[in-house]
């Protein structure tokens, strides 16, 4: 029943739609073509993401000589085990959709580049502090998701820490604390007063937070309503 001669007419017909021309090209051509196509982009895509997470993209403009100085004088960049973390270990998340944010949301600093904002040590000075406060609101909000992409309290053996650091860490986990919260310096040489702008950072998420939590229940409470 299978091989009878209805089925055979239709995979004729089929197959004769498959590559017979179009205007131009067969229906089959156009269709791998494009598979290919695409495998190609979506090759050169990730290849283009891959360099501009490289240490050496990083660096290449001339406003982040400043970064790059105080990052050769931290843990991250010569350490006892040799595990160098890079900028994009910090800077751009593992997962997809919040890479592709971060790369996006990183379009300005080509702007600031090419505006010479922070062109001098003078003017990085001067936006030292603000553009610290908004890496902190980022990994404060996102529990210090790109830290924990090597450091995680669930595989640290506190028994072989210092005993300050231990201590300091059982707190963080005892108090829900992130790592944000006690390493705002950790690669960067920190801003003056840089407590309390890290303080007003924490309280505007506090805001933030408890706004988006009656904003849910305000809606919650409207859609139970009209039920």
């Amino acid at each position: 029943m299978a091989d009878s001669p209805d089925n055979r007419g239709r995979l004729r017909r089929f197959w004769d739609w498959f590559w017979g021309p179009t205007a131009v090209l067969s229906v089959g051509f156009t269709l791998i073509a494009g598979f290919l196509g695409g495998i190609l982009f979506w090759g050169g895509f990730h290849w283009s993401l891959d360099m501009t997470n490289t240490e050496e993209f990083c660096v290449s403009c001339h406003t982040m000589e400043t970064n790059l100085g105080e990052y050769r004088e931290t843990i991250h960049y010569n350490n006892h085990s040799g595990v160098r973390a890079i900028c994009s270990d910090c800077h751009v998340p593992k997962d997809w959709e919040h890479k592709v944010k971060a790369k996006i949301i990183a379009v300005k600093d080509v702007y600031h580049e090419l505006t010479g904002s922070i062109s001098t040590p003078e003017k990085y000075e001067e936006r030292r502090l603000h553009m610290a406060s908004l890496v902190w609101k980022k990994m404060k909000a996102n529990d210090s998701r790109e830290c924990r992409n090597c450091h995680n309290f669930e595989y640290m053996d506190f028994t072989i820490q210092e005993a300050r650091a231990a201590k300091d860490h059982q707190k963080a986990i005892d108090t829900g604390m992130t790592c944000i919260d006690c390493h705002q310096g950790i690669a960067h040489n920190l801003p003056p007063n840089y407590l309390e702008e890290y303080q007003k950072v924490v309280e505007s998420l506090a805001i933030e937070r408890e706004t988006g939590e009656e904003t849910a229940q305000i809606q919650n409470y409207l859609s139970n309503t009209s039920n």
